[in-house]
């Protein structure tokens, strides 16, 4: 601890003392408890004790008080609990009777201040991080604490109760470790005192027959199997195990959500990995025995892991199968007779086919899952689901019937099948023709429906893009390419109505889609046709004045993809819009436009992104002259007021100087190697000139200074790498070292060196001196100004001496009062 905060701490102690002084703001106690944490794990923690004294005598005096404020003695009690925790200052602090006063029956426990939360979170909290040796489990066993703590399992608080449960786990967990030597078995006589205890009250609460007392247990199993994987849970699991197996044969199964936590948590332990633990046989049993919709968490969690036995995974993959098996039967005549439409409410409700659904989305794309997934009978059921939620199914049974007056316009089905029907597409090489034409009918379906909400159709636009892109392999037949293209050529007529719909969020998902594909697919002869054939250009430009504003930045993007792909045709750099003479692409005129009068964010981030890609792309635009394009950015950029737009801007730039350094073979950046940029400098005096002349520095300056903290940390990375490539630069010009290259020049703090740099009328005169320029670069600390600006904005409220503070102009705030009246 510092001396000036060692100073401040008594009085803050005081004040925190005074009754007469409540805690206006715990989230200042809250600050205080992670720099004591940080205190006590950076060094000897008693030592912090003896050298301020004041800790202790705020603790007694916050335990002496009746009716102390609940924060308060929350605090105390986390407060003793992290001193506590190092074994040395839990024995100096039980010889001043802290502990027994914090946590034994002196304390809040054995008093009516017990029945506040506030309190009782504390304590749990408290004992807790207080037992990390032997000494504070002794204490805790003794102290008649283990009586407390079980009943805190039931807390109204989830909070306290869970809290309660890993307090217990650790305790079983020392207090098996405490006698390492003793051989473990399923006996009783055979573990330690207190393990012996605690195993006994689970296993008399498993057999209780009560949910609320199973749930408990059930539990804190599942927290000990969790924190601790040593082979000594395996001997504490054969013991309990014929009681677990016992709960789930009874009718109807007590607590099986918490079943299957356990399960699972076991299920990931090393403890239990052999194939013939029986582990794996209650497994089995739970999935059988346990209702659907708890079994297909526990099936989810088995199929991701990989030590789970074959078999296990398999009988896994059934139970998630078992719905969508049901609604294949529905429509098919080939299979087995269909379940009565009784039980279909029960088997498909509309949660549980969500669930299932997106369960199976996970799952089939995991690498251990070692079973055959049955992925066409599985995009049957996908397709026939969709079916049924557009009315088009067809079923004479009366499950069918059923079945279509559950899921007919269901929103959430839709969603869940629709993304699952997406994530099929990756097996899209093993798909027959008849059913590839199915997905293809059902999606454009859920595209043509004028009664689709925005997010069901963003889910077909999604599902479509995954197939078309999945199935436009280099490997694809002629007569599939056909199908391919027609499905595409569709699906553009269609988007081509969606983007003159009413709801903007239609219009922007099209806009999405369309953008994808661009990017995906820009290199196929005939997707381009498709293109220029469907009117898009046309809807495009009408689309860069939209009302809404996401729509126009969604419209800049895929203008800005469409320019580029007009621009790489081989047939010619511009393509021609019928009789009209006017470009089909939007030039940076337009975008300049944009970027400079639009009156949301949205839109002028979009265009500079497009800037970016023009640069990094070779569009012929932005190559024809870098330095006139990137300026004509900065000028439109400068005094716009959205820090995003700002950042982007910087980022602009930063690509430009490493195109322009890679020009003259220092290798800062492998986007352009290669290429032939026109009108670009050879050397680094006309490099720096022309840095110059587009006034770049003083972009660059202003952007240092910036308000916004990201704008400024960009511009300090940009100004960097600048930097360091002039080094390297005058290094390999001037390799004897005599004072040629730039070298850092310290400053008294990192922040004092801005006003170093040029301002006002002085700016435009040192931003267009290369020389000049040289020397400020020279003098300004960037290294410094990068650490200090990578500090988050917070730091300031988080040092302990402006925290010391605040609590004591809190504290003196009721003396500094003036009656105004």
């Amino acid at each position: 601890m510092d001396a000036k905060c060692s100073q401040l701490l008594p009085s803050v102690c005081s004040v925190l003392a005074d009754p007469g002084h409540p805690v206006a703001d715990d989230t200042c106690l809250e600050k205080l408890l992670d720099w004591f944490k940080a205190l006590a794990s950076a060094g000897p923690s008693l030592l912090v004790l003896k050298e301020n004294p004041c800790l202790i005598e705020l603790i007694l005096a916050v335990l002496k008080q009746g009716e102390p404020d609940p924060v308060l003695l929350s605090f105390v009690l986390r407060l003793t609990g992290i001193f506590a925790a190092s074994e040395s200052s839990f024995q100096y602090l039980q010889q001043r009777e802290v502990v027994f006063g914090a946590f034994g029956e002196a304390g809040p426990l054995g008093s009516p201040l017990w029945e506040d939360m506030t309190i009782r979170s504390g304590w749990v909290q408290g004992a807790y991080v207080m037992l990390q040796h032997y000494s504070a489990f002794q204490f805790l066993c003794n102290s008649g604490a283990l009586d407390v703590i079980f009943t805190l399992q039931g807390d109204p608080s989830l909070f306290i109760a869970a809290g309660a449960n890993r307090l217990l786990a650790r305790l079983l967990i020392f207090s098996v470790e405490s006698e390492p030597s003793r051989l473990l078995s399923s006996k009783d006589c055979d573990w330690p005192a207190c393990a012996r205890m605690m195993v006994v009250r689970v296993e008399e609460a498993l057999t209780s027959h009560s949910s609320s007392r199973i749930k408990h247990s059930l539990k804190l199993l599942m927290t000990l199997f969790e924190h601790n994987q040593d082979a000594w849970t395996e001997i504490l699991w054969s013991r309990i195990a014929e009681t677990v197996e016992a709960v789930l044969m009874e009718e109807p199964i007590q607590a099986g959500p918490w079943l299957v936590d356990l399960f699972l948590s076991m299920a990931r332990s090393p403890a239990f990995r052999s194939h013939e633990c029986s582990l794996w046989k209650l497994v089995a049993l739970a999935l059988k025995n346990i209702s659907l919709a708890q079994a297909g968490p526990l099936a989810h969690g088995l199929l991701k892991l990989e030590a789970c036995p074959q078999a296990i995974k398999a009988q896994s993959l059934a139970v998630l199968l078992q719905p969508m098996d049901c609604i294949l039967r529905a429509t098919s005549h080939r299979l087995a007779a269909s379940p009565n439409a009784s039980s279909a409410e029960s088997l498909l409700s509309t949660s549980l086919l969500c669930q299932t659904m997106a369960h199976l989305e996970e799952v089939q794309e995991t690498a251990c899952l070692a079973v055959d997934f049955p992925h066409r009978p599985l995009l049957c059921s996908m397709v026939t689901i969709l079916q049924f939620c557009a009315g088009q199914a067809v079923s004479s049974s009366s499950f069918g019937a059923t079945l279509g007056h559950l899921l007919i316009g269901s929103f959430r089905v839709q969603r869940a099948a629709l993304s699952l029907l997406g994530a099929l597409s990756r097996w899209a090489a093993l798909v027959h023709d008849e059913e590839r034409l199915q997905v293809f009918d059902v999606l454009l379906t859920y595209l043509r429906s004028p009664d689709n909400s925005p997010v069901i159709l963003k889910k077909a636009l999604q599902g479509t893009l995954k197939w078309l892109l999945t199935d436009l392999q280099p490997s694809v037949f002629l007569a599939d390419l056909q199908q391919h293209q027609k499905f595409l050529r569709d699906t553009l007529q269609v988007l081509r109505k969606h983007l003159c719909s009413p709801s903007w969020e239609v219009r922007d998902s099209s806009l999405e889609f369309l953008s994808l594909a661009m990017k995906h697919l820009r290199g196929l002869d005939w997707f381009w046709q498709e293109l220029l054939s469907s009117e898009f250009p046309t809807l495009l430009e009408d689309l860069l004045n939209d009302p809404e504003s996401y729509v126009r930045a969604s419209a800049v993007k895929t203008w800005g993809l469409f320019s580029l792909m007009a621009h790489s045709r081989p047939e010619a750099p511009l393509v021609k819009r019928n009789e009209n003479t006017k470009e089909i692409c939007v030039g940076a005129a337009r975008l300049l436009e944009i970027l400079s009068s639009d009156s949301e964010g949205f839109p002028r981030r979009a265009a500079v992104g497009v800037f970016i890609d023009w640069l990094k792309e070779g569009h012929p635009e932005a190559w024809a002259d870098p330095a006139e394009f990137v300026s004509r950015a900065f000028q439109a950029v400068d005094g716009d007021l959205d820090w995003e737009v700002k950042i982007n801007a910087l980022e602009l730039a930063g690509v430009f100087i490493a195109q322009t350094f890679d020009r003259l073979g220092l290798g800062q950046s492998s986007t352009s190697a290669g290429s032939s940029l026109a009108k670009m400098p050879a050397h680094l005096a006309d490099v720096l000139r022309l840095f110059c002349q587009m006034k770049m520095f003083g972009f660059l300056f202003r952007a240092l200074q910036d308000c916004d903290r990201p704008v400024a940390l960009k511009a300090c990375e940009v100004l960097l790498a600048l930097k360091s490539a002039l080094c390297k630069h005058r290094s390999k010009s001037s390799p004897s070292g005599d004072g040629a290259g730039l070298k850092e020049v310290p400053t008294e703090t990192p922040f004092s060196c801005l006003l170093s740099l040029p301002a006002g009328e002085a700016a435009e005169k040192d931003c267009q001196d290369p020389e000049r320029l040289s020397l400020i670069l020279e003098s300004v600390d960037l290294e410094g100004l990068r650490r200090s600006l990578d500090v988050s904005s917070d730091h300031l409220e988080r040092n302990p001496q402006s925290l010391l503070q605040d609590i004591l102009a809190a504290g003196n705030a009721e003396e500094n009062k003036v009656d105004c009246y």
